[in-house]
């Protein structure tokens, strides 16, 4: 009966206990013979406490029987309506409760709050996570020593007590002041707690999964420290390893300096591509580390160039077992994508004394030694000496003189009649290369040449001979009457293996004006080497230029024979080594004579080269040699002597 009241008029429950008691107290009000018209009442909140609103009803009671009903109608209504908002604001409050909990649970880190006494106020489901908790431990009241305890339990602090647990806490975070912990858990993971103190007391701590951040910060410390191709130490590591072996070698304890290059590396990457010499370099890293002891460093700077800090040595002789030990690793053949190559190792070693306080000079006397290496030939070592250092300071002053030398015009060109054995007459000179220093004289070519290939110059050198070569040809007047001189260039392999040559040599010829047809250009075998296919196709261009294909020093390589065959050259000059020792050497003799009947098969012209005494010129006669070079008819001379030369070969011929 009481609900289907309840249900009639429409009240909830609070509401309808609310009215039954508002009755009650008018029906008890009317027995006890009070003499009042009428009441009203009113809700007056006074709290709300866990979603229950606890509220005084002001009452008020009016005279006279007619508006007894009227006022207890207004009133009901008045406490209808106050219960109602009642409800609406506690229907708020849980969905603002549910917001912060839902928020609260979604924070990407872990939150604990703890009151005064180091109770649990709240914690969140992301701690929870993080420290594989149960939430039934985790519940407001509890202690953060039980907590602690629950944590070890739960397999997080293998062998820790909770009191030393919280002796680690109170050593981090001081009361009134914030704090970090950082802590390894047993499965690796990084966890950082950092601690703040709430206004009248507590803390509120936030925990974080670090792990990732400090693998990337190892590894950005690793790559900042470490060559990204092998793996091993670079150039700013090793200047560490060698300070610290500094402070032990002023405990007594020396120790050496060896820079490592690989000769003829730069060759596998011309020839075989870059990811081969990647590879290379890799595996030879590698055997590198295995020479070493664990006490050793091992680093890469760059290129082809490796050093090595050998600790702890006793006496000289261990640098340089562990020089000859480098050499062998390194010399033995790789396997790369099934390609074998064969490369080998310069050593220069730098040793330290408990005198040695200078990272960068040891480094750099470890690096003379090594250049002294290669000058010596290369696949050896040295030890430094301070008589090297004398020796590259001259070599940087070279250096540098041949870097103004062109600006400067000091270079210039002299000439070598190449003679007919047949008519005695000039048919052209070979163009040499001179450097006329302002204080060291006349340099020879074999002194600079090399240098300017390897700065990086031969290119630009390379072009200024041809254009001098051909505007100087081509004043050449035609002796007697008969076909004007050739003029014979050298080619470098480098300027192969670069771009625009042939656009080089069109230049030359345009801006002289000098037939294609008077140019002869010489390269050695070890062009070849480098890109056949595209040392052909380079070689066939310049032909249609018009120039004259000749290979110099013919003999000396390996696979001359399968030059001869894979391009139609002009000319094959046979090297002076054959001709100088003609006389005395069968072998010599027998060599001459087979590239000479080579040349009359294949119908290509021989030139013979350092003829400089009659005995030579008679042999490579009789050999058959077409054309003849050499100090017999005249040194190399410059370019005024030429119409000189040619006059005294019109006066031979003649005579």
């Amino acid at each position: 009966m009481r609900d289907l009241w309840r249900r009639r008029l429409g009240l909830s429950g609070r509401l309808y206990a609310a009215m039954s008691a508002l009755l009650l107290t008018l029906a008890l009000l009317a027995g006890g013979g009070l003499q009042v018209a009428a009441g009203t009442a009113a809700p007056a909140m006074a709290l709300w406490v866990a979603g229950a609103a606890l509220c005084l009803l002001s009452l008020a009671f009016l005279r006279g029987a007619p508006a007894r009903l009227s006022h207890l109608s207004c009133a009901v209504a008045s406490l209808r309506a106050g219960t109602a908002a009642l409800e609406r604001r506690g229907d708020a409050l849980q969905a603002a409760n549910r917001r912060f909990e839902a928020a609260l649970n979604n924070m990407a880190q872990g939150l604990l709050m703890l009151d005064a006494q180091q109770r649990l106020l709240v914690c969140n489901r992301r701690l929870l996570e993080l420290y594989h908790l149960r939430p039934e431990a985790m519940r407001p009241g509890a202690t953060l020593h039980d907590m602690l305890r629950h944590s070890i339990e739960m397999g997080n602090h293998p062998g820790r007590s909770p009191d030393a647990l919280m002796a680690d806490l109170h050593a981090h975070v001081r009361p009134g002041h914030r704090g970090m912990w950082e802590h390894t858990m047993p499965d690796g993971r990084v966890l950082a707690a950092r601690w703040q103190p709430m206004p009248g007391g507590g803390w509120i701590g936030t925990f974080e999964d670090i792990t990732e951040r400090q693998m990337s910060v190892a590894r950005i410390a690793h790559m900042a420290g470490h060559d990204g191709l092998t793996g091993l130490p670079n150039r700013t590591a090793f200047h560490e390893a060698i300070g610290r072996a500094l402070g032990r070698a002023r405990r007594g304890e020396d120790f050496a300096v060896l820079c490592i290059g690989l000769d003829r590396f730069k060759q596998v990457n011309d020839t075989l591509g870059h990811p081969v010499g990647d590879a290379l370099l890799r595996d030879a890293a590698l055997r590198l580390r295995r020479s070493v002891r664990e006490i050793d460093t091992v680093a890469r700077f760059g290129g082809d160039e490796f050093a090595i800090v050998q600790a702890g040595l006793d006496q000289p002789g261990g640098a340089e077992a562990l020089a000859r030990r480098v050499g062998e690793t390194l010399s033995q053949p790789f396997t790369i994508d099934g390609q074998v190559i064969v490369v080998s190792a310069s050593v220069g070693i730098a040793l330290a004394t408990r005198d040695s306080h200078d990272v960068h000079l040891l480094l750099r006397n470890a690096d003379l030694a090594l250049w002294r290496a290669k000058q010596d030939g290369r696949g050896t070592f040295r030890f430094f000496e301070p008589e090297m250092d004398t020796r590259a300071q001259a070599h940087r002053a070279l250096e540098m003189d041949v870097r103004q030398a062109l600006a400067r015009n000091e270079f210039e060109l002299y000439y070598q009649p190449l003679v007919s054995i047949d008519s005695r007459r000039v048919n052209g000179f070979e163009a040499l290369l001179r450097w006329r220093h302002p204080s060291r004289g006349l340099v020879p070519p074999d002194a600079f040449i090399p240098l300017a290939e390897e700065i990086g110059l031969i290119g630009p050198i390379g072009a200024w001979v041809l254009r001098t070569a051909c505007m100087e040809a081509a004043g050449w007047a035609a002796p007697g009457g008969g076909a004007p001189p050739r003029v014979a260039v050298n080619l470098s392999p480098l300027q192969f293996a670069g771009h625009g040559l042939v656009e080089t040599v069109q230049a030359a010829l345009a801006a002289s004006g000098l037939p294609g047809e008077r140019l002869e250009l010489e390269i050695t075998e070890s062009v070849l080497l480098q890109d056949n296919a595209t040392t052909l196709e380079t070689l066939h261009r310049l032909r249609r230029l018009g120039a004259r294909i000749c290979m110099d020093d013919f003999g000396t390589g390996y696979s001359s024979l399968s030059y001869l065959r894979s391009f139609p050259f002009d000319k094959i000059k046979i090297d002076k080594s054959f001709i100088q020792c003609l006389a005395d050497s069968e072998e010599n003799a027998a060599i001459v004579r087979a590239i000479a009947g080579l040349g009359v098969s294949l119908g290509i012209a021989t030139t013979a080269e350092g003829v400089e005494t009659l005995a030579q010129l008679e042999h490579v006669i009789a050999k058959g040699c077409t054309e003849v070079q050499g100090h017999f008819f005249s040194p190399p001379r410059p370019a005024r002597d030429v119409p000189v030369l040619l006059a005294a070969a019109l006066q031979r011929e003649a005579a």
